[in-house]
């Protein structure tokens, strides 16, 4: 038997795993791994998909929290905290996800994959495909910042620039696969790097005893941090860990706002997307967007759309403030505060946590 099985988040279809195996074959919906056996995870245990002693590795995880203070204060909070992902070996959070899509890709000796992304994902899986000796074409928009670009080039990736939204970076990708014969290694729709997400949740865990977070805020385009962090801390609700799962937040920018939409039963459709600065969370068709709405849902939390100038607002303030550079997408959470106080949602003696997820240094400064 399997070590685990692939399972559609929708009619519940098995699939045996393969790399190849992104969505259903039924339905067409993402898939999700689910282990077969029964062996009770620790909390500092944590269920993989790897078949061998292989891990592939950076030195990625075990990022510092901090408490914000000033910006707590500004806002009458007592106890917002922020998880500093930017301090991953490539600059974002997406290195927990490529360290074990890649070590997966190692296991089963494949020599050239294909990836499309807005810039963080790709330099991540360039920079594991460049430990692991393996050649990764990336699939970026031509919008994508210079500075993303450039580190992905650095890395040795192959980069094949695509006019028009962010969208058509997953067809062009998509239609070299098929030609080639290649893998596509997609952030968005591998099992795989959902899984390596997984370790944010168990490190808050194990980080925040005394401060466990009622509400984790965070940015969301395709969710993979949402996704991989619910699944965390399901995991650790399932084996008697925790008796609450955070309520997690899923915030995104007017411009593109499919899921924030969705939640709230408002109408917008991707013909009303404009370009972002938050373009790590430009996503206008989200493959995994029922499953997000059902983990939304599900921790009973929210999700709201910030404007640009709050954006580029808070990303200003977060730097003066705190002294912490963060690109535009990791101010996004931060610009939702208001809104969360003004609904009701947060109160002032909440513990409330927010993963910035990746540096300033990888995008435009803002002006």
């Amino acid at each position: 038997m399997e070590k685990y099985i692939f399972k559609c988040t929708n009619c519940s279809k098995i699939f045996k795993p393969s790399l190849s195996t992104l969505e259903c074959f039924s339905c067409n919906d993402p898939l999700i791994i689910e282990y077969n056996n029964t062996r009770k995870i620790s909390s500092d245990y944590i269920q993989l998909p790897l078949k061998s002693k292989y891990n592939l590795t950076l030195g990625e995880g075990n990022t510092p929290i901090i408490k914000m203070d000033k910006f707590s204060r500004l806002f009458g909070l007592d106890n917002v905290f922020a998880k500093l992902e930017f301090l991953n070996p490539t600059g974002s959070f997406k290195d927990r996800g490529s360290q074990i899509l890649l070590s997966v890709i190692c296991e089963n000796k494949i020599n050239e994959i294909v990836e499309d992304s807005s810039g963080n994902a790709g330099a991540s899986i360039s920079s594991y495909s460049a430990r692991a000796g393996v050649k990764a074409n990336i699939f970026v928009p031509s919008s994508a910042p210079l500075a993303k670009i450039n580190q992905i080039n650095v890395y040795g990736g192959k980069i094949h620039k695509v006019e028009g939204p962010r969208e058509n970076a997953t067809k062009e990708a998509l239609n070299y696969c098929r030609e080639n014969n290649l893998i596509y290694a997609s952030h968005n729709a591998s099992p795989y790097f959902l899984e390596g997400i997984k370790s944010f949740a168990y490190e808050v865990f194990n980080q925040c005893t005394n401060n466990f977070p009622d509400h984790i805020i965070i940015p969301v385009g395709n969710g993979s941090l949402i996704l991989g962090a619910f699944l965390g801390f399901n995991e650790l609700y399932k084996f008697g860990f925790l008796n609450k799962i955070p309520k997690l937040h899923a915030i995104q920018a007017n411009n593109i706002m499919p899921i924030t939409s969705a939640f709230n039963n408002q109408c917008w459709e991707g013909s009303m997307a404009s370009q972002t600065i938050a373009g790590g969370i430009s996503a206008i068709n989200p493959p995994r967007l029922l499953q997000i709405l059902n983990v939304i849902k599900q921790t009973s939390g929210s999700s709201f759309a910030i404007s640009e100038s709050e954006i580029l607002k808070y990303q200003k303030l977060l730097s003066k403030l705190e002294g912490i550079y963060m690109e535009p997408t990791s101010a996004v959470p931060f610009a939702s505060i208001e809104n969360l106080i003004n609904a009701k949602i947060i109160n002032q003696s909440d513990n409330i946590l927010i993963p910035i997820t990746g540096l300033g240094l990888k995008d435009k400064p803002p002006v």
